[in-house]
């Protein structure tokens, strides 16, 4: 029978979230319900909040959840309840183009769960990213949850269900770090962090942190930073470039996603070097570059979509990582807190004060 579950819901356009009670139906064909144990508060729910995503309120916030299947729709065969997983907000489908050509990292038809969540008046609720985890339950594709080790913390790794993982895949996978490449990361919140943390494990001999806060760029070096550039009071392709005997970075990460930032990436490359954007840019935003530019410099600009990652491939990777004392999880997480604080998280978020506030249920 349907559960009754307190819920974070955007009822209207920048209006304050509510804790409201929802429904979340018995699981149907390729569906899993799951008990959400933790789930961090990104940037993402933040622009559903404020209508910068789409219009479709009201929603059901939260993403980056860990938490225990309670129950699996009746043709669902590798879950059963009990199973330890991680939510994903990309759950190939198997059969489009480019599944079929071997990318299910550039899946067309992602899957989620087919029954919509509701208020307790019958209201659709739009779940973020096709999730909707701050509620004590939710309900999601089968593909969406990805079984790993139960020994990890659910606070720590449910950030792995989004910016732990797009950060990450943006320098090991979109940006393709090697062993002895040079790396500049701009931006140090907890996605520019995680592409830190993983140009690191992928061997980089130089990464570089840029930021306006020195606190950020202090926080950094935890995650693997090498060197720090504060952008406020220094040109920073030109400390980058100094950092690197004047010839530019390998590979660029732009963690923000505005214009000049962007431009700034772009600028920092070598010869050839590779720009990743990740950070996920306003709707109405442009950039301008000359085109003698993007031809004379040669290399690639690429636009990293959740790290170009394969859940069922790079989670557990991950939580081994996590598990191993390699990837500092734990670090990412600024404070824990209940589902009525996620108001109050949005505005520390907003003043830079947290890399993860995470709701614990």
């Amino acid at each position: 029978m349907p559960h009754e579950v307190r819920a974070v819901v955007a009822v209207k356009k920048g209006a304050p979230v509510e804790v409201q009670t929802i429904v979340v139906p018995d699981p149907g064909p390729g569906e899993v319900r799951v008990s959400v144990q933790a789930c961090g508060v990104c940037h993402t729910d933040l622009h559903y909040r404020e209508g910068a995503i789409n219009d479709d309120f009201p929603f059901l916030l939260g993403h980056e959840a860990a938490g225990t299947v309670e129950a699996v729709g009746a043709d669902v065969v590798d879950l059963a309840p009990g199973d330890y997983v991680v939510i994903a907000w990309r759950a190939p489908c198997g059969a489009c183009r480019s599944c079929l050509r071997g990318r299910p990292w550039y899946c067309f038809d992602s899957r989620n769960a087919a029954q919509a969540m509701t208020l307790l008046d019958g209201t659709p609720l739009s779940p973020a990213l096709g999730i909707g985890a701050f509620a004590d339950e939710t309900l999601v594709a089968a593909g969406q949850a990805v079984k790993v080790d139960p020994a990890a913390r659910p606070e720590a790794v449910g950030l792995i269900g989004c910016g732990v993982m797009a950060g990450y895949g943006a320098a090991v996978y979109t940006g393709g770090v090697g062993r002895g490449d040079t790396v500049a990361v701009i931006g140090c919140g907890g996605v520019g962090n995680a592409a830190i943390a993983g140009a690191s494990l992928a061997g980089a001999r130089r990464v570089i942190a840029v930021d306006i806060d020195d606190a950020k760029l202090d926080g950094a070096t935890r995650f693997g930073a090498t060197h720090t550039v504060n952008s406020r009071g220094t040109e920073p392709v030109s400390a980058v470039r100094e950092l690197t005997g004047g010839h530019g970075v390998d590979v660029a990460i732009d963690a923000v996603g505005i214009p000049s930032t962007y431009q700034q990436a772009f600028y920092m490359r070598d010869h050839a070097g590779v720009l990743v954007q990740v950070g996920v840019p306003d709707p109405g935003m442009t950039v301008e570059l000359p085109l003698i530019d993007l031809f004379s410099r040669g290399g690639a600009l690429k636009s990293s979509w959740y790290g170009d990652c394969l859940p069922t491939r790079d989670f557990p990777i991950l939580v081994d990582q996590y598990l191993d004392r390699r990837l500092d999880l734990g670090g990412f997480v600024s404070e824990t807190i209940s589902l009525d604080e996620v108001e109050e998280a949005f505005a520390r978020m907003r003043r830079g004060e947290v890399l993860r506030s995470v709701v614990v249920l």
